[in-house]
């Protein structure tokens, strides 16, 4: 890892991502009822929950309104979580979000793999992605894991951060 990523990580204190594509591989199930379920990896699920009861901020944003997706990130002790964006995209949502918390983008790295996360991925963050993520993505990624969206992408992503700052195995000291 470069010097420049190693000083941008330091600056972490706030993790945000996407669910389709990033927390999950982008599958979708389509049900007869409607519902159209998701699957999300432990080892992602295991790491968004060690952040969070390590002090990091982390919020989702994404497109999806799934009721089970919300449930998922609840159980794993999130509570900043923003499904269902509006038509305008996940940019209005993102300056809400670091206005109301009195963030700013240097301290956050954001997760996204496609075209939606885009305008959030220009801005001043630190912009990540799955090692499947789109073209235009990968192009625009200061950090791109070597992990694929739903498979561990996340988990990467946060134990980067997590072993740059020393807080990696703190959990067990």
């Amino acid at each position: 890892m470069d010097s420049s990523l190693t000083e941008r990580f330091q600056r972490i204190t706030t993790l945000i991502f996407d669910v389709d594509g990033v927390l999950t591989d982008g599958s979708v199930i389509a049900l007869e009822s409607g519902e159209q379920p998701r699957v999300f990896n432990v080892r992602d699920g295991y790491a968004l929950n060690r952040a969070v009861r390590l002090g990091y901020r982390v919020a989702i944003i994404s497109a999806q309104g799934q009721v089970g997706v919300r449930k998922r990130l609840e159980y794993l002790g999130i509570k900043e979580i923003f499904l269902g964006t509006s038509p305008d995209g996940k940019l209005p949502v993102f300056k809400r979000y670091l206005s109301e918390n009195n963030l700013s983008e240097d301290e956050i790295v954001f997760m996204g793999d496609d075209l939606p996360d885009y305008e959030v991925m220009r801005t001043n963050v630190l912009a990540a992605c799955p090692a499947d993520a789109s073209e235009e993505i990968l192009a625009l990624s200061d950090y791109i894991s070597p992990k694929t969206g739903g498979h561990g992408a996340v988990r990467d992503l946060i134990e980067q951060v997590m072993k740059v700052q020393g807080k990696w195995m703190s959990w067990f000291d």
